[in-house]
């Protein structure tokens, strides 16, 4: 295992960091989380060498508004000395902070669903240009100053969704030890972007990226652009070269996998053993260029999966409609994925049902027109 110095911070972080977001679960209930599967693929990562462990309050939950069931589930996975062994991330859920006693409040409440006094790397979550003058004017900068001063914390950063302008602003008021950025080989000037990333690491914050497959999407290429990857003499799965291209920028400290099954972690722990930054060669950054623009040229909603659009009122499965939707663009409009679709709905609503109350837009981290785009996914694979 590879590490890096974590910003100012000076603390030595694994590259490959372990993403609670998307653990195996249960009769595909997203809070069932299947704990027998799940705490060997943790254990296995930290006796690999993995060091960072990043969860949030809502993950594995049914929504944003109440506590999901990956925080309890970590502290069950770090049991037997395996909490002392990593630093632990979770993330202040920023739409649910009125007042300072709240941010308190669910602090503490993360403390004790975590079972550990301290936190070592807490983020304020998902920040954009809603949730930062709320937070701000609530009292955030205050109640970091407490929290690391009375110990319950040890770093404070914050995760993004916005533009670069928010993100730049943020960065400079507040002296934070680091952020959270979503940045693959398709985003590379997406939100924080490539200038993101390097004015964050100039000014001395340790980097923490998120998405680095886009929620699973470049795991899975189709054959167009895998066969641009083929070309090299170097033969590596599709999600593998994904994280090389992010590991390659030395600004990134640590990167977050939101790994679902044992094998998944076992390639990642592969790949961070010798993916030192500045290593892809220059023929290979060519292929990540060219596979860049077939990708852009196809997907049609630009989804990362996700889930914060979750759940709808009608029970529309936003994040698989549009993966499916992606998919059949992707894949030369494949029947294959208009039968999913359709076979999916069997059990959930269909794009067509959606009644635009708009809930899913005011969560979405990627300011997505949800509702337009479910219109056109119900004229794709309903008609």
């Amino acid at each position: 295992m590879l590490y890096r110095t974590f910003g100012k911070t000076n603390e030595r972080v694994s590259i490959l960091g372990f993403g609670c977001m998307r653990l195996p679960v249960r009769n595909n209930n997203p809070s069932d989380i299947d704990e027998e599967q799940a705490i060997p693929m943790i254990r296995y990562a930290i006796d690999s060498g993995v060091n960072y462990v990043d969860t949030a309050y809502p993950y594995h939950g049914t929504g944003m508004e109440s506590g999901g069931s990956s925080e309890p589930f970590v502290a069950k996975a770090l049991k037997d000395g395996y909490r002392q062994r990593v630093h632990l991330a979770t993330k202040l859920p920023t739409w649910l902070i009125k007042t300072q006693s709240d941010m308190d409040r669910y602090l503490d409440e993360q403390l004790r669903r975590l079972e550990t006094d301290h936190i070592d790397f807490y983020l304020i979550h998902s920040l954009n240009q809603i949730g930062w003058p709320a937070v701000k004017a609530a009292g955030i900068q205050q109640f970091l100053d407490r929290a690391l001063q009375d110990g319950r914390i040890r770093y404070a950063g914050f995760s993004f969704h916005d533009k670069l302008d928010l993100f730049k602003e943020i960065v400079d008021d507040y002296d934070w030890s680091f952020c959270q950025i979503q940045y693959n080989y398709l985003d590379q000037h997406y939100q924080a972007g490539v200038e993101g990333l390097q004015y964050a690491a100039h000014k001395g914050l340790g980097v923490t990226i998120m998405e680095p497959i886009r929620g699973g999407n470049l795991a899975k290429l189709p054959d167009n652009i895998q066969a641009l990857f083929d070309q090299s003499p170097v033969k590596r799965s599709a999600a593998d070269w994904a994280l090389r291209w992010v590991w390659n920028h030395p600004e990134v400290s640590v990167v977050l996998s939101g790994m679902t099954a044992m094998e998944h972690v076992v390639e990642n722990v592969q790949s961070a053993r010798d993916a030192e930054a500045g290593s892809v060669t220059a023929e290979q950054l060519a292929l990540f260029d060219q596979a860049r623009d077939l990708f852009k040229a196809r997907i049609k909603v630009p989804c990362t999966g996700c889930g914060y659009c979750m759940p709808c009122p009608t029970n529309i499965d936003i994040p698989v409609s549009f993966a499916s939707y992606n998919n059949y663009w992707i894949h030369e409009q494949a029947p294959a994925f208009k039968f999913r679709y359709l076979n999916m709905t069997r059990m959930n609503a269909r794009a067509s049902d959606c009644v635009e109350c708009g809930q899913c837009e005011s969560h979405c981290p990627q300011g997505l027109s949800i509702r337009e785009e479910l219109k056109k996914v119900a004229a794709a694979f309903e008609n």
